[in-house]
């Protein structure tokens, strides 16, 4: 499961990132394995995806979302 499968409210834990799609940015802000994410809202054309990771609010693209593998809780 990735973090563009998760609906709103739902929450997960990061367990594995292909770190050739991501950017850097966004691991320096949180995205990293062990920590939670939240999915808060999603836009009008579900893309981009509003998140919470770790209590830092990101804005991300669903195609950068499914690179980032989770855990649902």
């Amino acid at each position: 499961m990735t973090i563009a499968d998760l609906k709103k409210g739902e929450k997960g834990i990061i367990t594995d990132i292909s770190s050739d799609n991501i950017p850097l940015k966004l691991l320096e802000m949180g995205c990293l394995p062990g920590n939670q994410v939240e999915l808060l809202q999603i836009a009008p054309f579900f893309d981009p995806l509003y998140l919470n990771i770790n209590g830092c609010k990101l804005a991300i693209r669903k195609e950068t979302a499914s690179s980032i593998l989770i855990d649902k809780l």
